[in-house]
């Protein structure tokens, strides 16, 4: 790591995810190398090494973010209420998360690789968002609805996001595969998936 200010890393390090963020809305994690996104920053690609060693410390830092960032608005949501009904609280989610599609992107992703890739660090701090957002959920689910079995929903709502984006995103491509397939199958929003999911884990079959 080069000597210089605690700010002038993170600000660095900010500027390697973003770059890698802006990449990914159009290209997929395989054909994303480092060297393209060097070229999105204002520093030389071997810079790059200084903060993240591989691709996937990268992709693991722009998955912190998302979760650090859904975290805070499911805080927030703890913060703003004292009482909400399984429907606003459905409701309420199902618009955080469709907001934060490129998190649902990312957990479609193989973990395994990444985590395998990134130094101890990197997935200890990534570790710490991701435990973030589930008490975050937690907090939410416990003081909503305290005759609801809090980790049982959390053992099954968490799993669940992994599947979200396949089911709501799909490219022209795969809609022509299943139309050739003749498969029965209609495109849902993000937001009508994660609202029918909590509804059903909350017990409110309306």
């Amino acid at each position: 790591m080069p000597k210089g200010s605690p700010e002038l890393t993170a600000s660095r390090k900010e500027e390697i995810v973003n770059a890698c963020e802006k990449l990914y809305r159009t290209m997929s994690f395989k054909d994303i190398t480092i060297k393209e996104i060097g070229e999105e920053t204002s520093f030389t690609r071997t810079s790059i090494y200084n903060y993240f060693q591989t691709k996937e410390e990268i992709f693991l830092a722009l998955m912190k973010r998302e979760y650090e960032k859904w975290a805070a608005e499911m805080n927030a949501l703890a913060d703003s209420c004292e009482i909400m009904s399984a429907k606003d609280f459905a409701d309420a989610a199902a618009h955080s998360l469709e907001n934060h599609e490129q998190l649902l992107k990312l957990l479609a992703m193989n973990h395994y690789d990444m985590e395998e890739n990134s130094r101890p660090q990197h997935l200890t701090q990534f570790k710490a968002a991701y435990g973030g957002s589930l008490d975050a959920v937690r907090r939410c689910i416990k003081k909503f609805f305290p005759q609801t079995d809090c980790e049982g929903f959390i053992f099954v709502f968490f799993p669940f996001l992994f599947g979200v984006y396949p089911y709501s995103v799909a490219t022209q491509k795969q809609l022509c595969a299943m139309k050739e397939a003749k498969m029965d199958f209609k495109m849902h929003s993000i937001y009508e998936i994660v609202y029918c999911c909590i509804l059903q884990l909350l017990g409110d079959k309306a």
